[in-house]
């Protein structure tokens, strides 16, 4: 791999772990300061890589310059605090070493994780945070994924940390009593993390594929850790690798989007299938089902390329036990469409128009595709509205490509 590219696939690999063990060993309120040491590690290796090559080991070069780096941090901190307040001198600086082991390195993350999803913290706050202290996302990055400037993003990322200061927020594993309440909000995030890579509105980019593999392997850690390795975080799993199975048949070479009747079941990766149906059964022990649960199965079933009655019946009776749980008004659209498989066009027209989704380009590419066949005047009236609607650059082309097959 040549130096442009390394640098940013390092930078994203091993930015997070070396700043959650940092973050993680100074505390919260110092979040500033390990992301400074990391940042500094990374231009350091620019800086040397570019005139004496890369080294053998790259990662061991980064963990050993930001020993160094922490080091010296400490060591100047020391020097300030002898100055200042002489009887807290002592030479446990000089013995200081940061332990970038992979236990250590995963304890940090796990916990980093459960810090950043504290309720105090708005959702969106939330998954700003863990873009970037858990996954190495940059300033610019996260500007791009949130629709915004870099100042909004700088803003945003400051106040959800001043409110971890303010809270006195622990880096710690949440206590047993706690961890059920604590892990909503961690499980909401991860969800949250992997639907924007899914399908982003503030990306031209259709799929991320970044963001979604960051949150599968968040997700595993819950997963490898005793206390966490319980059914709702097994089914979020598993539909993670359900929906990633068909990432390499929804876009073509072009970028753009291919609707599920369209794709190539033989792009599908059957590996990903078969270990999101592993996870499922395995989120299937005891009688709680989540919202993870459902969305699962009905993403298991969208494996099932055969378009059979049996198919769009369970799919329908999955919708219908989702809005149940949780109701969400895009939810109930795609239950819209599951009626018209099972049912007829007219009721699932007669359903999607009590929702009212003015404001969706979903809604009116719904409608667009349920009237197609009865009225190709009304189809084409909405598929206007829906381009009126939509954001990104795919999501324009896809709709003019479905204009011009009613033509």
């Amino acid at each position: 791999m040549k130096q442009n590219e390394l640098i940013p696939h390092l930078f994203r690999t091993e930015f997070s772990k070396i700043c959650s063990v940092l973050t993680r060993l100074l505390g919260i309120e110092h979040c500033d300061t390990a992301e400074d040491i990391v940042s500094e590690t990374f231009l350091s290796a620019l800086e040397t890589w570019t005139y004496k090559g890369i080294p053998e080991n790259p990662v061991a070069w980064l963990y050993t310059v930001a020993k160094n780096k922490a080091r010296n941090h400490f060591n100047r901190t020391q020097l300030f605090t002898d100055k200042i307040i002489p009887q807290l001198s002592g030479n446990l600086v000089t013995t200081f070493e940061l332990d970038l082991s992979e236990k250590n390195i995963t304890d940090s993350q796990l916990q980093m994780l459960f810090s950043i999803c504290h309720p105090a913290i708005p959702n969106e706050a939330q998954v700003a945070l863990a873009l970037r202290i858990l996954c190495g996302f940059g300033i610019e990055e996260l500007a791009s994924a949130f629709l915004t400037n870099k100042e909004t993003i700088n803003k945003r990322l400051y106040r959800a940390k001043e409110k971890l200061k303010t809270e006195k927020i622990k880096i710690e594993f949440p206590s047993e009593s706690e961890i059920n309440t604590r892990l909503d909000a961690v499980l909401t995030t991860l969800y949250l993390l992997f639907n924007e890579g899914y399908y982003s509105e503030s990306n031209d980019n259709l799929i991320r594929e970044d963001l979604c593999m960051e949150a599968m392997r968040l997700t595993m850690l819950l997963i490898k850790n005793e206390q966490t390795d319980i059914p709702p975080v097994n089914a979020l799993y598993a539909l993670m690798c359900l929906h990633a199975s068909r990432f390499p048949a929804r876009i073509n070479n072009s970028g753009e989007m291919i609707l599920y009747h369209e794709q190539n079941e033989s792009l599908w990766n059957y590996e990903l299938i078969s270990m999101g149906a592993y996870y499922l059964n395995k989120a299937s022990q005891g009688d709680y089902v989540s919202q993870y649960h459902l969305e699962a199965a009905i993403a298991y079933w969208h494996t099932q390329k055969n378009d059979t009655i049996e198919k769009w019946e369970n799919i329908l009776q999955l919708y219908n036990r989702l809005l149940e749980i949780t109701y969400s008004p895009i939810v109930a659209l795609n239950r819209a469409y599951a009626l018209s498989k099972v049912k007829s066009n007219a009721e699932a027209i007669e359903e999607a128009e009590k929702l009212q989704l003015t404001d969706s380009h979903f809604y009116f590419i719904l409608l667009a595709e349920l009237y197609k066949k009865e009225n190709k005047g009304k189809a084409k009236s909405y598929l206007v509205k829906a381009l009126e609607l939509s954001k990104t650059k795919s999501d324009k082309f896809s709709i003019t490509k479905l204009m011009d097959s009613l033509r």
